[in-house]
């Protein structure tokens, strides 16, 4: 399930400047199946469970896109950077772009997952649109410091 981050169009997902790796910016819609991340169905159950899906339809319909669409974008961005031969706390800056900006503490208790340490340094913007479809809550391109191997 923790494939890289596929580009919907026609551009890398990650390109390699000397020691910098930058991540192009990552949704979550996974291309093979033709799908956009909406809710817990469409995560793993041990994904869920970490989330703390509830069972209950009223909190679960409410929370369940934004933080499985945060744990889909940032599960992305954790297999795009060791794929570059790095690991998450590799990673140094983030650029996480919002639909609502009242998404924004869901989304930061799933990052707390991913960066149990110290978190990168971040750029937070509310933006009106993103693509494909106004179904995408949040996008986030990653910088990540891996050195050279000599």
């Amino acid at each position: 399930m923790s494939e890289i981050a596929k580009p919907l169009a026609r551009y890398a997902p990650w390109r390699r400047a000397g020691d910098l790796v930058l991540l192009s910016g990552v949704i979550a819609v996974d291309p093979a199946a033709g799908r956009i991340v909406r809710g817990y169905a469409d995560l793993p159950a041990e994904a869920c469970a970490l989330l703390g899906e509830t069972g209950e339809f009223s909190t679960d319909l409410r929370e369940g896109p934004i933080l499985a669409q945060s744990w889909w974008v940032l599960d992305r961005v954790r297999a795009t950077v060791e794929s570059a031969g790095g690991r998450m706390d590799d990673v140094v800056k983030l650029v996480q772009y919002f639909r609502n900006l009242d998404h924004f503490p869901y989304y930061s208790r799933v990052r707390k997952l991913f960066f149990p340490g110290e978190p990168p340094a971040s750029t937070v913007v509310e933006v009106s649109a993103m693509l494909p479809s106004d179904d995408i809550l949040v996008e986030v391109e990653a910088t990540a410091w891996i050195p050279l191997k000599q």
